[in-house]
């Protein structure tokens, strides 16, 4: 009878379907950060600078994902740079969600307009912060190799270090992002209804405007969540029973966390900004039989602009 590998619970069939699994996924993210990232590039309309901090948000899921896809098992200096690389641009993605998170509440909740003199701190603070909790994530931990993939296997102290300078800044930040979105989203609701009372009828279109903005804010710390919910779950799960991994724990783990890339590009960077740029260059390209089975982008130059984070004009109070 053939004999099955087994490293870790998980059987070396198990660990070709999850290196699939995270370059798949790792693909669509790296596509739809890199559409972001060009985009920024290529429309001079969008380098404003509530979207540039989408931009750097894109640019750290792209490195990511570009980073997840290339660790390469056969090469030891290769595996090293897969768990370090992506480890820090990670932690660079969900820190530029709170400098997001940040600068709506300075603009909106305590209508201060300085937020782009504090870019340069936005710099430190994120690039600054990831690459510490990079540094201090190599102490006692052990990177190795096994099938297709690189994995960390540390011990108690090394997983300890991983979660102290991964998860507990993570959710930290998912934290920070759902009591900061709720902030501003209860302040609009109050001056929302305050208008429709003041204006009446007349307020009802733009009110339903702002309200689909609201709406979308509410989604923002949820991206997180689910993509490294599993993530946390099964890190917990390796602590307590080592050696013992969940397939299906282990799968769902992979699959969320490479996707974040691509759920951030859509919620945060797929703004009717980026869609009305995009749309105006395909017509100036594209045949007119192949027009119409593009949205009219007429139609989003005659409508107010959505802003790229707040409905409300914050762009002209800075």
């Amino acid at each position: 009878m053939a004999t099955v590998q087994v490293v870790g619970s998980l059987t070396v069939h198990d660990r070709q379907i999850l290196a699939a699994v995270n370059t798949a996924a790792s693909s669509l993210s790296f596509v739809g950060s890199g559409f972001i990232v060009l985009c920024y590039c290529l429309f001079k309309e969008l380098r404003k600078f509530s979207f540039k901090l989408v931009f750097f948000l894109a640019l750290s899921d792209m490195l990511f994902s570009f980073f997840n896809m290339v660790g390469d098992p056969s090469k030891g200096f290769f595996c090293y740079a897969h768990g370090y690389t992506t480890h820090f641009f990670c932690v660079a993605s969900f820190l530029w969600t709170t400098t997001i998170a940040f600068t709506l509440h300075r603009t909106v909740v305590e209508h201060k307009t300085d937020v782009e003199d504090l870019e340069a701190l936005f710099h430190l603070y994120v690039w600054g912060t990831s690459l510490v909790m990079t540094i201090i994530r190599s102490i006692g931990n052990h990177h190795s190799h096994v099938g297709t993939l690189c994995w960390a296997q540390s011990g108690r102290t090394g997983k300890a270090i991983h979660f102290i300078t991964f998860y507990v800044p993570l959710w930290g930040a998912i934290l920070y992002n759902g009591f900061t979105y709720f902030q501003v989203i209860r302040m609009l609701n109050n001056a929302r209804r305050m208008a429709v009372g003041i204006s009446g009828r007349s307020y009802e279109f733009d009110a339903r405007t702002d309200m689909k903005a609201l709406n979308r804010w509410g989604y923002y710390p949820l991206i997180l969540i689910g993509s490294w919910a599993f993530g946390t779950i099964n890190r917990i799960h390796d602590f307590i029973e080592p050696g013992h991994k969940i397939f299906w724990l282990t799968l769902l783990d992979v699959g969320t966390a490479a996707l974040m890339g691509l759920f951030n590009s859509i919620a945060y960077g797929l703004n009717s900004s980026v869609r009305r740029a995009t749309y105006e260059r395909l017509e100036l390209f594209l045949p007119e039989r192949l027009r119409r089975w593009f949205p009219n982008s007429s139609r989003y130059r005659n409508q107010e602009q959505e802003n790229e984070l707040v409905s409300l004009k914050i762009q002209d109070q800075q």
